[in-house]
């Protein structure tokens, strides 16, 4: 039987349908799922997409995290449910408190757009399985509030549970790697403590082709790895 993966759809999202091709090129059913709706359609895991979901206004995510999808999918999320934030994805994870800290504006004060380089920290979440420890990838960055913050306790807390999930990679800018934003500590995505929610500033719906961009298609482990997972509960 197919899995089906929820991607969900709030004012301004941008990048729902390059996640449901994504989705599909996984080998997965891609949900249309819109915010103003409970029901999640029997999906059995869920993707909140990148993009400026309504206008970024308060703060980015602020908004989106009361609407009525997200009470099920926080429920769901508590209960197990795999769930992916990408972007504003990740932004609307840290104001349901689905993850610690939050993401301000880039120390730059301006929109970063490029490849970036990311080093696997770890495989044991439900969406990486299928990268390894030490793994450098190569996904698009796009984003204007990217950069991630928590109080030091809650960033050991991280580190010491093996909850980081990602980092940006050091190397020369010009190649792509560095710290974009000025994220604590290099971090460009974490998990919850179960591993079944994951938040990341980078898209990997973007990088699912070798049609498009660099070529890599690093990103779509993301998605295999979720339907693995799946396969095996």
């Amino acid at each position: 039987m197919t899995a089906r993966i929820g991607v969900v759809t709030f004012p301004g999202t941008l990048d729902d349908r390059d996640t449901q091709r994504a989705v599909r090129l996984a080998g997965a059913e891609p949900v249309a799922l819109w915010h103003r709706d409970k029901d999640l359609r029997q999906v059995d895991a869920v993707v909140l997409p990148g993009g400026f979901s309504y206008g970024d206004y308060l703060r980015a995510g602020a908004i989106s995290r009361f609407s009525p999808m997200m009470e099920t999918i926080i429920e769901q999320a508590k209960g197990g449910m795999p769930v992916l934030g990408i972007c504003n994805g990740f932004q609307v994870l840290t104001e349901a408190h689905l993850l610690p800290g939050a993401m301000l504006r880039n120390t730059g004060l301006h929109f970063v757009c490029r490849d970036q380089r990311l080093r696997v920290e770890t495989s044991g979440t439900a969406w990486t399985g299928d990268f390894t420890a030490g793994q450098e990838i190569s996904i698009p960055l796009k984003n204007i509030d990217g950069r991630y913050t928590a109080d030091p306790r809650t960033l050991d807390e991280l580190e010491a549970e093996g909850r980081v999930v990602f980092r940006y990679a050091a190397g020369p800018v010009a190649d792509g790697y560095g710290n974009p934003n000025g994220s604590l500590r290099d971090i460009a995505g974490i998990s919850n403590a179960a591993g079944n929610v994951v938040g990341l500033m980078p898209h990997p719906e973007h990088a699912v082709e070798s049609l498009i961009g660099t070529g890599r298609r690093d990103g779509l482990a993301f998605f295999t790895s979720v339907l693995k997972g799946l396969v095996s509960v």
